[in-house]
């Protein structure tokens, strides 16, 4: 015997009109009594029901929305009020009759057991770049696997495949639902930012209406049960500002406020004695730090753009940003840029140098107003030793895990012991020195020689680590807080 069928479309019809760029919708659905149990007919003779009464309920009567393909759309509404059907009907229709791609956040299966790095892009740099555009930007996090991100990690990984794709639409039904509504603003801030950077269009279904600010929608559709509808529409330009930067102030912070955060750096936790730390917050979260320290005697790009000076003269005009670092929760909604911009006039000193690595996949210092002097390649001396540890056998990509190379280290004979002390001997760096003589590069070579020789084997791994640092390539920015005082013509 067949069963009885309890719930059909009754009317589904859906047409793209190319000349209007509109899509006009209609959807209903009919539904009828179950199998007719004690219980079920108890109702039934209560209200006065046919158990073969079909009842009809329409929810989109030929419904007009204006979506464009650079249109970041918003729908929002109850549960069960018809969002997803509406979210799946406009995706048949862009695919059948725009002609144009979709990627749907549901279709994405992340490769579980793979670190980050190896699971998007064609290359390294094409991996960091994506991953650093949506907020995962830490040296760990690259490292990391797909199973070991948090719930908000997990929906920017998504962002960054969907920015892969190169898919025209981006298709989100509920919309970052299981995510605490910080994390939810701030992912929302990000992909409409994103989407509009890459000329993209974001169609995104929730329950949730506390987005409307950071999403910055072009088209509001709010639904409601039965065939009520609202839609709204609105110049199609970006969020100023993610909502939760309003709820932020900049303050004079302390070493502690570093080490609060010093985790989250790819870097060394240790500072030297700083001249100004700044520190943002909301309310008593601590969002992010910056650090500047008294500059070294010399740094590569500085002489690009200042005249030879004292030690004295630098320490009276000359900054160096040694430490920038935002709490991951708040990374991609522009604090790195906001710490930079609004602390360099108040470093004390007329210019301010800041050499960085992550500079060069995340330009936020140049966001906040410093100037891209020039890139640092590697020193010949660290290539030098690079070599030589490459022929013994080391993943040079690795050289900065200091557990990586004491492990290598242990499995190496005597004479090939030999060749890398005598390697550094050789082909000797101030920053070896540096950290052979507790931060004054001037021993005599003689005594550093020694050292070498003499030196353990978790000491001799903490000097290739160093090593590995120097292989990095670095951005050499820049900022004069005087507009009377000229860069160098070099630049």
């Amino acid at each position: 015997m067949r069963k009885q069928e309890l719930f059909r479309i009754h009317q589904c019809a859906r047409r793209y009109d190319r000349e209007t760029g509109k899509f006009i919708i209609t959807i209903s659905y009919e539904t009828a009594a179950p199998e007719p149990t004690e219980r079920v007919v108890g109702v039934a003779e209560g209200f006065g029901l046919g158990l073969d009464q079909w009842q009809k309920f329409v929810i989109y009567d030929n419904v007009e929305l204006k979506i464009g393909p650079q249109d970041i759309v918003y729908i929002t509404g109850d549960s069960g009020s018809g969002k997803s059907v509406l979210l799946k009907a406009l995706e048949k229709d862009i695919r059948q009759d725009m002609g144009l791609t979709c990627i749907n956040i549901a279709e994405i299966k992340p490769e579980p057991n793979k670190p980050l790095i190896e699971t998007v892009g064609k290359s390294l740099e094409e991996a960091l770049e994506l991953l650093s555009r949506v907020g995962l930007n830490d040296a760990f996090l690259f490292l990391r696997t797909y199973e070991q991100l948090s719930d908000g990690q997990k929906y920017r990984y998504k962002i960054a495949k969907m920015i892969e794709s190169g898919a025209q639409f981006w298709i989100m039904d509920e919309f970052a639902a299981t995510l605490d509504r910080d994390t939810a603003k701030i992912v929302a801030y990000n992909l409409q930012k994103l989407a509009r950077q890459q000329n993209k269009a974001v169609l995104a279904a929730t329950t949730h209406t506390d987005l409307l600010e950071d999403l910055n929608p072009s088209v509001h559709i709010h639904k409601r049960f039965g065939k009520e509808i609202t839609v709204n529409y609105y110049p199609n330009q970006p969020a100023k500002e993610c909502s939760l930067i309003k709820e932020m102030r900049i303050e004079e912070g302390t070493t502690e406020d570093w080490r609060r955060l010093a985790g989250f750096h790819y870097r060394s936790h240790k500072i030297a004695a700083p001249r100004k730390i700044f520190c943002i917050k909301r309310g008593e979260e601590l969002c992010g730090v910056i650090v500047y320290n008294y500059p070294p005697p010399t740094c590569f790009g500085r002489r690009l753009v200042l005249p030879k000076m004292t030690m004295r003269e630098l320490n009276e005009k000359l900054s160096i940003i040694t430490r920038v670092v935002v709490h991951p929760k708040y990374r991609t909604i522009g604090l790195g840029a906001k710490l930079v911009k609004e602390t360099l006039p108040l470093a004390g000193t007329p210019y301010v140098e800041m050499p960085a690595v992550m500079a060069k996949y995340n330009p936020f210092a140049e966001k906040a107003g410093m100037q891209k002097i020039a890139e640092q390649p590697p020193p010949k001396e660290a290539v030098k030793i690079a070599e030589i540890l490459q022929g013994l056998g080391f993943n040079i990509q690795l050289l900065g895990s200091e557990k990586y190379v004491l492990n290598r280290l242990q499995t190496l004979s005597h004479e090939d012991m030999a060749k890398i002390k005598e390697a550094f001997i050789k082909y000797c760096h101030a920053r070896y020195m540096k950290y052979f003589f507790c931060h004054m590069p001037f021993g005599k070579k003689q005594t550093y020689a020694e050292e070498i020789h003499r030196a353990s084997l978790e000491r001799l791994a903490r000097l290739i680590k160093v090593c590995g640092f120097l292989l990095q390539t670095k951005v050499y920015l820049f900022w004069k807080n005087s507009s009377s005082i000229q860069f160098s013509n070099k630049i």
